[in-house]
């Protein structure tokens, strides 16, 4: 599909959540989909980044592990930010191109409980 067929696609995330996709494309090169878009919030303020990346991974059927938002940015005064987000072929990939930053930023409580059980075994 081309940028043009997804132009102002509307999702339903759920908890009166939805995000409108404004760009979608598809980069080969790396293995990734790169989507631009508006969340939608309803009076409420913005969602956490590893909420809204739960309730996006689910959406568009992938593994957490492949979704990454890079940027969320919401308007003053409107129940709306303006969204940047990638998602990955594998995990693997994603590990490889996505800053550290952004993966911290992105991790779920699951995720960090996980992590640190893992760094307690080892010591």
């Amino acid at each position: 599909m081309s940028a043009m067929a997804q132009r102002n696609r509307l999702i339903d995330l759920g908890d009166g959540i939805s995000l409108e996709v404004i760009r979608e494309r598809e980069n080969l090169l790396i293995g990734r989909k790169e989507i631009e878009g508006l969340v939608y919030h309803g009076g409420k303020g913005t969602p956490s980044l590893p909420a809204l990346r739960e309730k996006l991974a689910k959406s568009f059927g992938v593994n957490l592990n492949q979704l990454y938002i890079r940027s969320l940015k919401t308007e003053y005064g409107i129940s709306r930010s303006k969204i940047l987000f990638h998602i990955y072929k594998t995990p693997r990939v994603a590990n490889e191109y996505e800053p550290k930053y952004v993966i911290e930023r992105n991790k779920t409580l699951q995720e960090e409980i996980e992590e640190a059980e893992k760094k307690e075994k080892k010591g």
